[in-house]
């Protein structure tokens, strides 16, 4: 990444997918589903202390935040993951991350004249 460089993404929308993630049920969540697979809030919830319910309420937080999105298999909704957002907060942090490496690399300079 170049040093300088526009952030990949806008602020807002980062900020929505971190807030989205920056809790631990729906990271249990997120890894559930990192695997590819399409998952019921049934199989969602299963081994985990939450209801359905509550399991559903982080469902959707992650849908607004399109994270996951539902897909209809007859009367059931089936939870999948969708990878863009997080590859989104990939390369943000890689930009933040480059960003720092410059300003110490110019910091390190200033020192060693």
């Amino acid at each position: 990444m170049i040093a300088g460089a526009r952030p990949p993404r806008a602020p807002a929308r980062t900020a929505g997918v971190f807030a989205a993630l920056g809790d631990p049920t729906r990271l249990a969540i997120v890894n559930r589903l990192s695997d590819g697979s399409r998952r019921s809030i049934v199989q969602l919830s299963e081994g985990h202390p939450l209801t359905r319910q509550a399991i559903t309420k982080h469902l959707r937080v992650l849908e607004r935040a399109r994270i996951v999105r539902h897909e209809r298999a007859g009367r059931e909704r089936l939870y999948v993951l969708d990878p863009a957002p997080i590859e989104d907060i990939r390369r943000y942090v890689g930009w933040v991350s480059s960003q720092w490496d410059a300003r110490l690399a110019r910091l390190k300079a200033l020192v060693e004249e």
